[in-house]
């Protein structure tokens, strides 16, 4: 399938780098944090009591949904007073918590085909996580980062999808939005009028009754592939018709 892309949303965890790995290392370097400034913390709340701590929050809290850096301050400002640690040390902890946090590893594949993309078409940063571009160093590669917090909703809803077009100066039909998540991205953008993309690094089948993505590939250097493609063939069909 061939259709004109003037733009690309881009989702970040879990398409640009997985998010597991780096959920594991924010409990385990906050935890080691704990014991060296706040034992008493780090005792009461050893790594899967602050997992359910921080489950605990989440579900408590919808309102604060969009905001995931929000719920983390409330988390460790939880976690302190239910232990009797020092509130003065939040600021401290949620630092040491973001700079963990913005300690990725990309995907293989993803450095150079960003690289790739972001040379085709002007690509933006669209994600209802807290990841900063700017920290971890990939910033260039993008005209902007609109997350759920600075917007006030998320993904899947509509308003967060149609705020970036706006910012891109592009038509929705003509912005692909690229992500993992079927509800969030592929059905989210669709419903907003996004061509979607469905990166599917997992090889999963589409049980859905929502029409199927656009595209769907199981990496970001096949997307690359295709926008080189969909490039050529229409300086073809130009020049054929110039010629005509």
């Amino acid at each position: 399938m061939t259709f004109p892309v003037r733009a690309i949303t881009l989702d970040l965890d879990d398409t640009l780098w997985p998010f597991a790995p780096i959920g594991a290392r924010i409990d385990q370097v906050l935890h080691d944090w704990m014991q060296v400034h706040s034992p008493r913390t780090a005792a009461h709340f050893p790594l899967q009591a602050m997992r359910e701590l921080r489950e605990r929050s989440f579900a408590d809290n919808p309102h604060l949904h969009h905001d995931l850096s929000a719920l983390r301050r409330l988390t460790l400002q939880q976690a302190l007073a239910e232990s009797g640690g020092d509130p003065d040390l939040l600021d401290a902890a949620y630092e040491v918590f973001y700079d963990a946090r913005n300690q990725v590893e990309c995907y293989p594949d993803a450095l150079d085909a960003l690289a790739r993309i972001a040379a085709r078409v002007p690509v933006a940063a669209l994600s209802n996580g807290n990841a900063d571009l700017q920290r971890i160093g990939l910033m260039h590669h993008f005209v902007f980062q609109l997350g759920s917090r600075e917007h006030g909703a998320g993904k899947p809803d509509p308003g967060i999808f149609h705020a970036a077009c706006e910012r891109l100066g592009v038509d929705r039909g003509e912005v692909l939005h690229v992500g993992d998540h079927i509800e969030m991205d592929v059905i989210g953008a669709a419903r907003a009028g996004l061509r979607s993309c469905w990166i599917n690094r997992e090889g999963l089948g589409w049980d859905h009754h929502e029409p199927r993505p656009d595209l769907e590939f199981t990496d970001l250097t096949a997307l690359a592939d295709w926008l080189d493609a969909s490039s050529k063939n229409a300086s073809s069909q130009d020049a054929k018709e110039h010629a005509a």
